[in-house]
């Protein structure tokens, strides 16, 4: 994602499970006005994978929102 520009608005961060417990970031998609939440997902998904998403593989459209506040901590104290 780096040197890539950030939708502006709503938008989902995409991952695909490439193993267990292991992640690949897919990247930062739009959220398409007027679908409902998992139709919204589901749209992410299929564009942040060219279309080719398939049916028993393991996807996260998570709104950058979220994935930007789940981001925010703070390491303890020394």
């Amino acid at each position: 994602m780096q040197g890539e520009r950030t939708p502006k608005g709503p938008a989902f961060v995409v991952l695909r499970q490439v193993a267990d417990r292991e992640w690949e970031l897919l990247g930062e998609i739009p959220r398409k006005p007027g679908l409902a939440a998992r139709s919204a997902r589901s749209h992410a998904i299929l564009v942040a994978t060219g279309g080719s998403a398939k049916e028993g593989e393991v996807y996260a459209a998570v709104l950058r929102s979220e994935w930007e506040v789940a981001l925010d901590w703070a390491a303890p104290e020394e």
